[in-house]
């Protein structure tokens, strides 16, 4: 078979996959393989290059690469829009993209749900949506993940009336390492459903999600100022219920919140009033005025009182509406390059956290808090602080998923921005101090985000049992650690078991670049014939195929209980 990808990859590797593919049971199924490709979040965090670039049109596709990269002992990570700002997505081996992956399989109008495939982006599923009259029935700040990457972290928006996004799927369709394809539900393998829907991308490729979805329609939204300590006098007298949707941005130094609250309406469409300083005058002003902060931090309590006075006003008579579609509504402008740390709450710890961070960020000491260091000198903070909620206690419940189960969850968003690829001076002693209150009243990190004091124990403690159940089923989708990285061996992984699986992939390096963003680098691991395990590099297949593809046959006996009977 002749690829032109073959002919830009080193000659062992060229030839070990040359050879794999002669030797594939469906040569007419296509492997679509690109190389010199190189990826980014979108924050420009973290970049890397992998080995080969693979962007599949169906399901016969998908198996097929799992089946070469299990012969050819190479780790898989599945990317969509790269809005995750942390290393999760980074590999040197194969990566796959779903954006190719993207039809509508069925919609059933009466019961409001829609199949579709996994590469789907939120917004191609709500326009499908609104040619039946339906629509997502909630958003986060953004709608260009694919539906199979939202569900993989915990994506939310802020809604007491809702949870997650995961906890609208009502069944999904899984490629586990086997090669194999798998339907899970809450009735239907259903350990397997309730670890995949927050799978971190550690148990297969996921290529089909039925949805549920809501009616379509419009949303009346109102936007307010007041002061911090009134926002914290009604958290439980009414904040979180008067309206369907609500999120707060929290000013830290001016101790004042925007309140931003949504109802469904049958309202004609009206546009906000329009502000000379809420397009893109005030985008590239704010970006070079934070510019300026990075060397002079003194200046930030100065400009959250400038830019955000100039965007919502300057008192607390401020009021700002509109009536939009609710797939548009709800969504808003993430602005630059940033560092993301946000972490899930219960809803009940809200105003201590709020105050303990509130005393800190004005350099007070902590008294409930001994361990938390005052702020250094000097040391000031970006804003606004997003607060937001949710409502995960009903519906089908991720194993790790890191809101809370027993009362609806607070989050808490401490956004650090990187204007012109520059690093806040504040950025290590912040998320320090944030985290540490955090965890100590009991919160758990988003998975997507950039937390940065959290390891593996931590998590062990904050997940217990259901992080054991958890890597009971990866393991038992993945034997061969095909979707395992370097971050997840960092954080969800065993500490000695299944140490050096087949395809893992650890990280080699890392180099800072000049725009700021973190080169990365990985290794896979060589499995040698005394059964032990090395790291080697990314560019050389391991052994033979005939011995890769007996070691494989085992791992799949091992899985066949999560196999779906009669999949083609």
């Amino acid at each position: 078979m002749s690829a032109s990808y073959l002919n830009r990859l080193p000659s062992s590797t060229a030839h070990g996959l040359a050879t794999e593919l002669t030797r594939d049971p469906e040569p007419n199924t296509p492997f679509r393989a690109v190389t010199q490709h190189k990826h980014s979040t979108w924050a420009r965090t973290f970049i890397s290059r992998p080995e080969l670039y693979l962007q599949p049109e169906s399901i016969s596709e998908v198996k097929k690469i799992v089946r070469l990269a299990a012969r050819c002992r190479r780790r898989i990570v599945v990317v969509g829009s790269g809005h995750s700002p942390s290393d999760l997505t980074c590999s040197s081996s194969w990566m796959v993209n779903l954006d190719y992956l993207k039809r509508t399989l069925n919609v059933d109008q009466e019961s409001k749900r829609v199949r579709v495939e996994a590469g789907m982006r939120l917004y191609q599923l709500n326009d499908v949506a609104a040619e039946y009259g339906l629509t997502i029935a909630n958003l986060g700040s953004i709608d260009e993940q694919s539906i199979a990457g939202a569900i993989a972290t915990g994506t939310h928006g802020s809604s007491m009336a809702h949870g997650t996004l995961a906890q609208s799927v009502m069944s999904l369709r899984i490629v586990l390492g086997s090669g194999e394809c798998v339907t899970a539900s809450d009735k239907e393998n259903s350990d397997l459903f309730h670890a995949a829907l927050c799978s971190l991308g550690a148990l297969g490729i996921i290529v089909e999600v039925e949805y549920q979805l809501v009616s379509d329609r419009r949303i009346e939204w109102l936007q307010t100022s007041m002061p911090l300590d009134d926002m914290l006098r009604d958290w439980s007298n009414g904040l979180w219920t008067q309206a369907e949707f609500t999120r707060i941005w929290w000013l830290p130094y001016s101790r004042r919140v925007i309140v931003w609250r949504a109802d469904e309406t049958n309202l004609p469409l009206r546009a906000p009033e329009s502000n000379w300083y809420g397009g893109l005058v005030g985008y590239h002003m704010y970006k070079a005025l934070l510019g300026i902060a990075h060397f002079i931090p003194r200046l930030l309590p100065t400009i959250e009182w400038f830019v955000f006075g100039m965007q919502y006003g300057f008192n607390d008579d401020m009021r700002i509406s509109a009536v939009e579609q609710q797939r548009s509504g709800l969504l808003m402008n993430c602005l630059y390059s940033q560092f993301v740390n946000e972490w899930a709450l219960p809803l009940s710890a809200g105003p201590d956290i709020i105050r303990a961070m509130d005393a800190w960020l004005h350099h007070a000491s902590l008294p409930n808090h001994p361990s938390v260091k005052p702020a250094p000198n000097g040391l000031r903070v970006h804003c606004p602080i997003e607060v937001r909620v949710a409502d995960t206690t009903r519906g089908p419940r991720a194993l790790m998923d890191p809101s809370c189960a027993t009362e609806p969850t607070l989050y808490l968003n401490a956004t650090l921005y990187r204007p012109y690829g520059l690093d806040p001076p504040c950025h290590a002693p912040y998320y320090e101090a944030f985290e540490s209150v955090c965890s100590a009243l009991g919160g758990r990190p988003h998975w997507a985000k950039n937390f940065a004091t959290v390891e593996r124990g931590d998590v062990e403690r904050m997940y217990g049992t259901d992080l054991k159940k958890w890597r009971k089923v990866r393991s038992q989708s993945d034997a061969s650690g095909m979707f395992v990285g370097d971050w997840h061996r960092r954080l969800v992984m065993p500490a000695n078991a299944e140490k050096g699986m087949a395809c893992e992939e650890h990280m080699s390096s890392v180099r800072t670049q000049w725009d700021g963003s973190v080169d990365w680098v990985g290794t896979q691991t060589e499995v040698g014939g005394s059964g032990e395990s090395t790291p080697r590099g990314p560019r050389s297949v391991a052994g033979s195929s005939e011995e890769s593809f007996e070691v494989w046959g085992r791992e799949v006996e091992e899985s066949a209980v999560l196999v779906e009977r009669g999949d083609s």
